[in-house]
């Protein structure tokens, strides 16, 4: 049994929270995100949170040890769009496979260092793996709705460069992220499934969809119920839901969920919903008191925060998690 599988049997695993928001702290400019190095590249970096673990990787370390400082168990590595078709909009498609494996190293330096001085509480990363700004299953042009601006194995190598790398830098596990359209993640589950085949790897992974409205359903119209079975066909460390929504709206999801998931649950939601001006209000206070609503049902194994969370957040949502035991498997017929 790995460490992670094992430290998920004895408690509730918490993740990190936002890392773009505690970024957006920094006040970087454009200089900052181009670093010397990139100093005289074509088009415009700033808004480019990935390039940040080349040109200002102290920072991305910071990041990190203040959410494992307040008792994360796991963080993500800062790859959210690493990709070549995410990276394609700043011209930065050579170096993808460089800010994988930097964004990772980073992050695994951080986590040993935090289980070196806590051994009874290992730390871990996640290869943190984003939908990319495009679908494979819709046409973003109303006029021609058989057109696709991205083909099934355009995803597959370009995950497969990001996991390369992600695995390369030392992550303990991969997660499949926000994700909105199904065929988009069966095509970095293929990527993943094909480099563990060839290399002989058995690298835990993890997949987390996002409910993007009152409907229920993903951007690419599944229920929860057909996006789980949709996912498992492989074997899967979890499943679950981050992104879109608050902690309140996304609970009846996650009691279905429940009911269908086959692995264990994990949950990443919002600080609430945005305001008029884009921010998140919801307080740690009140984000933790939702989220212990997920515990007392017996809900989850990995609880952690998305967009508007920081590490006070996930303070308080540590100190929840300390009090509740994990849900415990189905056990098949």
């Amino acid at each position: 049994m790995k460490p992670i599988e094992q430290a998920l049997q004895e408690r509730i695993l918490v993740l990190d929270g936002a890392m773009g928001t505690m970024l957006q702290a920094y006040g970087f400019e454009e200089e900052d995100f181009r670093g010397e190095r990139f100093a005289e590249h074509p088009s415009p970096l700033k808004g480019n949170n990935d390039m940040l673990s080349i040109t200002q990787p102290e920072a991305i370390k910071e990041v990190h040890r203040k959410y494992f400082e307040v008792g994360a168990d796991i963080v993500e590595t800062n790859t959210f769009s690493s990709t070549s078709i995410g990276m394609a909009d700043y011209g930065m498609e050579p170096w993808v496979h460089e800010l994988n494996y930097a964004s990772a190293k980073l992050a695994r330096e951080v986590a040993d260092e935090f289980t070196a001085l806590q051994p009874n509480q290992p730390r871990f990363v996640a290869g943190s793996i984003g939908p990319t700004n495009r679908t494979a299953s819709m046409s973003p042009d109303v006029n021609d709705p058989g057109y696709r601006a991205v083909t099934f194995d355009d995803l597959v190598k370009a995950y497969s460069e990001q996991v390369q790398g992600l695995i390369e830098g030392g992550v303990d596990l991969l997660l499949v992220e926000t994700v909105f359209d199904t065929l988009n993640a069966k095509a970095a589950l293929f990527a993943i499934d094909e480099i563990k085949t060839n290399q002989g790897l058995d690298i835990p992974v993890m997949v987390s969809g996002t409910i993007t409205d009152a409907s229920g359903r993903t951007l690419s119209g599944q229920t929860v119920e057909a996006f789980t079975i949709s996912m498992q066909h492989i074997p899967l460390l979890s499943i679950g839901f981050n992104c879109a929504l608050g902690a309140d709206q996304l609970l009846p999801y996650l009691r279905r969920l429940s009911l269908s998931a086959e692995c264990m649950i994990s949950a990443h939601p919002n600080a609430g919903l945005p305001n008029a001006f884009g921010a998140y209000d919801q307080t740690p206070e009140e984000m933790s008191a939702l989220i212990e609503k997920y515990l007392q049902e017996n809900l989850i194994n990995i609880i952690g925060g998305c967009c508007g969370s920081t590490p006070e957040h996930i303070r308080q949502i540590a100190e929840v998690a300390k009090k509740y035991s994990p849900r415990k498997l189905k056990l098949s017929v």
